[in-house]
């Protein structure tokens, strides 16, 4: 009985592993997850896009909204702590449409780091707006401006 009640909670235990998604760089398992991978990514970056866009509109008008920066700022930080688990699975043994380059499947020590300086940059986001100090704002904004940069040189087609 034990021996079976141990073996069901392994499953369990792994089910949840895979369904939490992994932060390790992993090979999809079938062109489905390649596919569901694929979407994901886009749909997070839609996001990411979504929420950085109108601070670059702030940046390049030089009319910043504090609130929307706050509220923008504390998205794209959750966004980050996400961003792994889609971007880190390797797509590239399947046919499936990407710009994911794919040295960002062989170097996901970088890719963390680069995960790791958008939380970051978030969060200066957040700090600033609180600040009253227009060019902390800016300072902030750019700063994520060299972020998403950074990533797109080197792992976005």
């Amino acid at each position: 009985m034990k021996k079976v009640i141990a073996s069901g909670l392994l499953a369990v235990c792994a089910a949840g592993t895979v369904l939490s998604g992994s932060a390790m760089a992993a090979k999809a398992a079938s062109e489905k997850h390649a596919e569901a991978a694929v979407e994901y990514r886009q749909s997070l970056f839609q996001l990411v896009k979504s929420n950085a866009a109108p601070m670059f509109g702030m940046l390049k008008m030089e009319k910043f909204d504090p609130a929307v920066m706050k509220t923008n700022g504390m998205r794209l930080e959750q966004l980050a702590d996400m961003m792994a688990d889609y971007l880190l699975v390797d797509t590239t043994g399947f046919d499936v449409p990407t710009d994911a380059k794919p040295a960002l499947f062989s170097n996901e020590a970088d890719a963390k780091d680069k995960i790791a300086a958008l939380k970051k940059v978030a969060m200066d986001i957040q700090a600033a707006s609180a600040s009253g100090d227009e060019s902390a704002y800016a300072k902030a904004i750019a700063g994520l401006g060299g972020t998403c940069k950074s990533c797109h040189d080197d792992y976005k087609e």
